[in-house]
């Protein structure tokens, strides 16, 4: 009887472990994913090429300013931080690095195109429209 006692505790401080891992993980790996990113780019001075990239850019400035007007408390996120969180959940790290790297190396109209498709393809429109919202409001700055 004692071992049963011990063996049921065991599995349920392991099922409760499982638990936490699954829950806390992600929001962990979002947030050291962001703060890296942002790191990076700020100090590379790679955010402000993007935003010379995009003003240059009438057609993806047009797609980002779609997010102008949009009330954002009905948004499934309103922080890079949420919106980090979603991508990893929508897209694997080798998908992501992998973007970021042809960002880094220039991308063609071609893989700009591809880009946009692949992304509207995993992402709901109400996080498509998010997405863009929180774009207006970094280019903003």
């Amino acid at each position: 009887m004692k071992f049963l006692k011990i063996l049921f505790s065991f599995v349920v401080i392991i099922g409760i472990i499982g638990f936490a891992v699954y829950y806390f993980a992600p929001k962990i790996i979002a947030d050291q994913v962001m703060e890296k990113v942002t790191v990076e780019l700020e100090d590379s001075g790679q955010l402000e090429n993007i935003k010379q990239e995009i003003k240059k850019d009438p057609q993806l400035q047009a797609y980002i300013e779609e997010g102008k007007n949009v009330d954002s408390s009905q948004l499934p996120f309103q922080t890079k931080e949420e919106a980090t969180r979603v991508l990893l959940k929508k897209f694997n790290i080798s998908e992501l690095q992998e973007i970021q790297t042809k960002a880094k190396n220039g991308m063609t109209e071609e893989e700009k195109q591809a880009l946009f498709n692949q992304i509207e393809s995993k992402l709901t429109e109400e996080e498509m429209l998010a997405l863009k919202a929180l774009a207006y409001k970094e280019l903003s700055k």
